[in-house]
């Protein structure tokens, strides 16, 4: 399990800030100015308004959890929230199923930087998942001599 914490916590890092950063403007920008936005018929801006703000808290906290079980080495239970955590960026990407947001350059381009910063983590859970997969079956295999 050492290398998951000498090899990945340092990109565990650096892709946990680039999904908050690029989610804090993004999901900021979605409540201050969601009438900018594609609206789901039947759903009030005011709601839109409060499930975005209320999603971002809930997805940041599966991330948090995340990181600290991952810290303490329960990396199965980290890498579960982690991925919970991911769809935060991914349920940006669905502002596509209602509509193209008619909003500047800058905050379309946080639609993708969002989406992007999900894929990271999915391929750095793939990636810790392999080495705990490979560790257990090692581990397997000397048991059984």
């Amino acid at each position: 399990m050492d290398v998951l914490r000498e090899k990945g916590l340092g990109p565990l890092r650096a892709i946990l800030v680039f999904t908050l950063v690029s989610t804090v403007l993004h999901y900021t920008h979605n409540v201050v100015r969601a009438a900018d936005y594609p609206q789901v018929p039947g759903i009030s801006v005011l709601a839109t308004q409060i499930v975005v703000a209320v999603s971002w808290v809930v997805f940041t906290g599966f991330g948090a959890l995340g990181y600290r079980a991952y810290v303490r080495g329960q990396y199965w239970r980290s890498l579960a929230f982690l991925l919970v955590y991911s769809l935060s960026g991914l349920a940006s990407a669905a502002h596509f199923l209602v509509g193209v947001p008619r909003v500047p350059a800058f905050w379309f381009s946080t639609i993708f930087t969002d989406t992007f910063a999900s894929l990271a983590l999915w391929v750095f859970v793939c990636w810790a998942a392999m080495r705990l997969n490979r560790v257990s079956v090692a581990r397997q295999m000397s048991t059984q001599h």
